[in-house]
C-alpha cells in the first residue's frame, strides 16, 4: 500500500510538474504570418532563378522580378523583427496559477480517491477475495454473539395494551405448566414476536418443531430462521443459515428462506450468489409475496457489486403456478398413501419431463424438474436433466444461471 501511494504521489507531481513549467516558460510567438510570408519569397526567387536558367524568361524580367521579391523579403523581415517575441507569461501571475495547478493535481487526486477507493485495503484477486469471504463466512459471529449486541426488551405497538401482555404473561406460565401444549407454543410464538420479543418468539417456534418432529414443515423452520435473524438485529449467523438450509431441504421453493440465504451472502462478501439467488427468487414470485420488497431495495446494489452493469430486475407477476409438482402439490398428497402419493408425483413429473422433452420451457421449468427428480430420490436422473438444461440454454446466461441455482438447491449442483 505504501509503494502505490508513492507511485501515485510521483506520478501526480510529474504532471503538475509538466502544467507548471509549460505554464511559467510560455512565450507567446506572433511571429508566424511573417515567417510563413518570408517562405513564400524565399520560393518565389528560387523559382525565378530557374525559369531563367531555362530561358523561360528573359535577364531583364528576370532581374525585375529578382528585385521586386527581395524588396518583399526584405519589408517581410523587417516587419517580423519589429513584431518580435511577444515576451513571456507574467512570471507572478503564471508562478501563481502553477501552484495552484499542483495543489489541485495532488490534492484532487488524492482527495478523490480517498472517497472513492479504499485507503488501506491491498489489491486482491478473485480467488483471495473469494477465499477471504470464505474465511469470513466460516468465521463469522455466532447467533449469540449477535444477540448480545442487540438490546432485549419489548418493542410494545400501539395495540399492545396492558391487558394484551398481561394475557402473554399468562400464557407464558401456561405453557410452562404444559411443555407439551403445540396450539399454547403456537400462540406463545406469535405474541413473543408481536411483542418484539424475538429471543423468547424463536425459542417457542423451536418448541413447536420439536414437538411436530418429523411433521413439521418447511414454513416452521423458515418461521425459526426468521425469528432467529430479527432476535440478531438482522444479521444471519451461522445457526439461522442452518434453520434456512432445514427448511430449503423440505421445499426448496420456500420464498423466505431463500431470501435469507441470498442476504447470507450479502453479508459475507458474495454478491454474486446474493445476486444470483435473489434474481432467480424475483423471477418465480408473485409481486405481493412478502420478500419482494425487501429484494428490490438491495438487488441493484448486488447488482453492482457483483459486476452485472445495467441490471434491470424482473417485475414479479400478479401470481403463477409452473407446470410440474410444487410443494402445495405435495402438501396436498400428504393424506394419500404412499403408493398414490408415490404415483402421483411421478406422473406429473413424467408429464412435465415429456412436454419439456417434446415442445421445451423456461428454464425455471427445468429446474423445476430437476428439483422433482432430487426430491423423489433420483440423483442421477436429476443431474442428466441438469446437464441437457446446460446444453439447451447454451450461451443465455440468465437462464444458465437460473439452472445452476436450481442444481444447487436439489444438491447436485457446485
Amino acid at each position: 500500500m505504501t509503494l502505490f501511494l508513492i507511485i501515485t504521489a510521483a506520478l501526480a507531481a510529474l504532471v503538475a510538474a509538466l502544467l507548471g513549467v509549460a505554464l511559467v516558460r510560455g512565450r507567446r510567438d506572433t511571429r508566424a504570418g511573417e515567417a510563413f510570408d518570408l517562405q513564400i519569397y524565399r520560393d518565389q526567387l528560387r523559382e525565378v532563378e530557374r525559369d531563367r536558367k531555362r530561358g523561360v524568361i528573359a535577364e531583364a524580367e528576370a532581374e525585375r522580378l529578382s528585385t521586386e521579391i527581395s524588396r518583399r523579403l526584405l519589408a517581410a523581415d523587417a516587419r517580423a523583427g519589429a513584431a518580435g517575441d511577444a515576451g513571456g507569461q507574467p512570471k507572478r501571475l503564471a508562478l501563481s496559477t502553477a501552484i495552484l495547478i499542483g495543489a489541485f493535481v495532488l490534492g484532487g487526486a488524492f482527495a478523490l480517491y480517498a472517497t472513492l477507493g479504499a485507503p488501506g485495503y491491498g489489491d486482491l484477486g478473485l480467488k483471495t477475495r473469494i477465499a477471504e469471504a470464505e474465511t469470513a463466512r466460516e468465521t463469522r459471529p455466532r447467533q449469540a454473539e449477535a444477540e448480545e449486541q442487540v438490546p432485549e426488551g419489548e418493542e410494545a405497538s400501539p395495540e399492545t395494551t396492558a391487558e394484551y401482555r398481561e394475557l402473554v404473561q399468562r400464557l407464558r406460565g401456561a405453557v410452562a405448566e404444559r411443555p407439551d401444549d403445540l396450539q399454547g407454543f403456537v400462540l406463545l410464538a406469535r405474541s413473543e414476536a408481536a411483542l418484539g420479543n424475538y429471543r423468547a418468539a424463536y425459542q417457542a417456534q423451536r418448541r413447536i418443531i420439536e414437538l411436530k418432529g418429523d411433521e413439521a414443515t418447511a414454513e416452521d423452520y423458515a418461521d425459526l430462521g426468521d425469528m432467529m435473524v430479527l432476535a440478531a438485529g438482522g444479521y444471519v449467523s451461522p445457526e439461522a443459515e442452518d434453520v434456512f438450509d432445514a427448511a430449503l431441504a423440505r421445499d426448496p421453493e420456500q420464498g423466505v428462506a431463500r431470501y435469507y440465504a441470498g442476504l447470507s451472502y450479502a453479508q459475507t462478501g458474495r454478491p454474486d450468489r446474493a445476486f444470483r439467488i435473489w434474481d432467480a427468487l424475483l423471477r418465480e414470485s408473485a409481486a405481493g409475496d412478502p420478500w419482494v420488497d425487501p429484494v428490490l431495495q438491495q438487488i441493484d446494489t448486488m447488482a453492482r457489486r457483483a459486476g452485472v452493469n445495467d441490471y434491470t430486475p424482473p417485475t414479479p407477476e400478479a401470481g403463477r403456478a409452473l407446470p410440474g409438482p410444487s410443494a402445495g402439490d405435495v402438501e396436498a398428497a400428504g393424506e394419500m398413501t404412499p403408493e398414490a402419493r408415490d404415483q402421483m408425483i411421478r406422473g406429473m413429473v413424467s408429464g412435465l419431463a415429456e412436454r419439456l422433452a417434446s415442445e421445451g420451457g423456461s428454464a425455471d421449468e427445468w429446474g423445476r424438474l430437476i428439483f422433482a427428480y432430487a426430491r423423489l430420490g433420483e440423483a442421477e436422473r436429476a443431474m442428466s436433466i441438469f446437464a441437457e438444461a446446460q446444453e439447451v440454454f447454451a450461451g443465455d446466461d440468465a437462464a444458465l444461471r437460473t439452472i445452476r441455482e436450481a442444481a444447487q438447491g436439489a444438491g447436485i449442483g457446485q
